[in-house]
């Protein structure tokens, strides 16, 4: 079978080189100028070191050129041409016909990929650019599944690229006119102001013809309900939320198609892309991994794959709540986020390995850390173990003094000794975790945010099974956004982990590992035995008490 590539994003030099390691078959990236990502920070010289660096990993590289030009941007081209001629990427991906044209005489030899910015959401479309020379097309974000079987079908010979992971727009992609509007930044010109991303304050016009700012107080909260319907939905009425944070009904959630992964992999998708070029070094990692994993799990043994366990992981970077988006055609009012734009993960970049010493690694401190704190390791490997480590104090690694606390920031190093690893074979840690390695941390976040990311979970779960009991579907739903709404009023900034950090009277609250009582008082045998089938720093689940019936049994 002909396998999918995984297509991963790189913003930079660095990330580039953090997606190659940590399992993209290729990766997609750009200069400012000419690539619709003002913030992209490659020079022309990291541009061939990325493309060397992808090359000697067997990985390739594509470059982003879907600018839609202006004339200023016409005389760019030819230097564009003649600079890439010589450095080899894998393919060009362009959205205006005219760089198309101009490119596929420039540059003869190199492939050229339509990009999303084209908008392709037919096989009609596909067909054309087929004739006109194209080797792949990225489908629009908008195409639905049915849509993309018959594009398939009709279109055997071109390569077809399909979105999976990433931030929606609100709007068809790219097109959206707020960002212009609100901040003469143009979405098209690759400078989106996230416009929709806002909140929004609800006004009224009264009779006099003057407008008034509509204030929702106690007094009159329970006067008023917003409803939103369009034309040709009657009957389905959007509620329009607002409090003294605004309203985010232009707010979509962030596109997730692991739980449907499997009807693309049997499809024959040529490649899948993750959107992120703006993204962080932990995302690029995190997502590169979890989607290698789940990729290589369903080629192995594609009638038991289960989606589940990729898409936890997925939860644990930052994201919007996840929707299918229009996987099935169109989208839902679970698609979007109504309460607020904030992205939320259950763990958190730590800092990455900078270097492997003799008898420690040395970490760049990417977030603040606390003594007591559980460090998790993520091997690029995607098959390998993770390593978990409970961290007690820190060692500067310039100056060797030491601290029960450390902040992030580019100077920021630490050395991790060896020692500390005393339930790990040393050989195989090295072995394991290599330069350039992501270290994660749990977040702790407020009961808002908890609430938030079990709504998100239920509007996931709905999309995934569809609603066989609607009713229940949305008394299910209605409580969870009820309890969210509660816990945004009370506005508390109190924070709590997932996993306790406490545990007996008189424990230090930094965990078991190291714990002289724990490891020595007989009162604590049986809870001796189930910790020693677990990782080093990781802590009991719920499913504790089970373990320990069938020990008994």
């Amino acid at each position: 079978m002909k396998r999918s590539e995984l297509l991963m994003p790189a913003g930079n030099l660095e990330k580039l080189k953090v997606a190659v390691l940590y399992g993209a078959d290729a990766i997609y990236m750009g200069t400012p100028d000419m690539s619709l990502r003002t913030k992209a920070e490659f020079t022309l010289e990291q541009v061939v070191e990325g493309i060397a660096f992808a090359h000697a990993h067997g990985k390739r590289v594509y470059l982003t050129l879907n600018l839609f030009s202006h004339n200023k941007d016409v005389p760019k081209l030819a230097e564009y041409a003649e600079t890439i001629r010589e450095i080899s990427p894998d393919g060009l991906i362009i959205a205006d016909p005219g760089v198309f044209q101009f490119m596929k005489e420039a540059v003869p030899h190199i492939p050229l990929h339509i990009s999303t910015q084209s908008n392709v959401c037919s096989w009609l479309t596909v067909k054309f650019w087929e004739q006109q020379g194209a080797e792949l097309c990225v489908l629009a974000r908008e195409v639905s599944f049915n849509e993309l079987v018959e594009i398939r079908e009709k279109c055997p010979d071109i390569k077809l690229e399909a979105f999976i992971h990433g931030a929606m727009c609100m709007t068809y992609s790219g097109r959206c006119l707020l960002s212009n509007f609100m901040s003469e930044r143009g979405a098209n010109q690759g400078n989106c102001a996230n416009s929709c991303r806002w909140h929004y304050k609800v006004h009224v016009r009264l009779k006099d013809g003057k407008v008034h700012e509509l204030p929702i107080t106690d007094e009159n909260k329970e006067l008023f309900e917003f409803l939103l319907e369009e034309d040709c939905r009657p009957g389905e009425l959007m509620p329009i939320e607002e409090d003294d944070r605004g309203s985010y009904i232009l707010n979509s959630k962030d596109m997730c198609m692991m739980p449907v992964l499997d009807d693309y992999l049997r499809l024959g998708v040529d490649s899948l892309k993750v959107e992120g070029r703006n993204k962080s070094l932990y995302y690029v990692a995190l997502v590169a991994r979890t989607y290698r994993a789940a990729i290589d799990a369903w080629y192995a043994d594609p009638e038991s794959w289960n989606p589940k366990p990729y898409l936890d992981e997925l939860r644990n970077v930052s994201n919007r709540g996840f929707t299918m988006a229009f996987h099935h055609g169109r989208l839902t009012n679970y698609a979007h986020n109504y309460e607020d734009t904030q992205s939320i993960g259950e763990w958190e970049f730590a800092g990455m390995i900078t270097e492997v010493c003799d008898d420690a690694f040395v970490m760049q401190v990417k977030n603040r850390i606390l003594a007591g704190d559980v460090l998790e390791f993520l091997p690029p490997d995607a098959g390998a173990e993770t390593s978990l480590l409970r961290i007690y104090e820190f060692e500067d690694a310039a100056t060797g003094a030491i601290t029960e606390k450390v902040s992030g920031g580019p100077q920021t190093q630490i050395r991790i000794p060896f020692s500390l690893f005393d339930q790990e074979d040393i050989v195989s840690l090295k072995a394991r975790i290599p330069v350039h390695t992501i270290v994660r941390k749990e977040t702790p976040l407020t009961q808002k945010q908890w609430d938030r990311i079990r709504l998100d979970k239920t509007g996931m779960k709905i999309e995934m099974e569809g609603r066989v009991d609607a009713d229940a579907v949305d008394r299910l739903y209605a409580r969870q956004r009820g309890a969210l709404i509660e816990s945004r009023a009370a506005d508390t900034k109190e924070t709590r982990f997932k996993t306790a950090r406490l545990g007996i009277e008189g424990c230090c609250g930094r965990g078991c590992n190291g714990c002289m009582i724990f490891w020595n008082d007989p009162e604590f045998e049986k809870a001796r035995t189930l910790l020693a089938r677990k990782k080093q720093g990781e802590m009991f689940e719920r499913d504790a008490r089970k373990m320990a019936l069938e020990d008994e049994s």
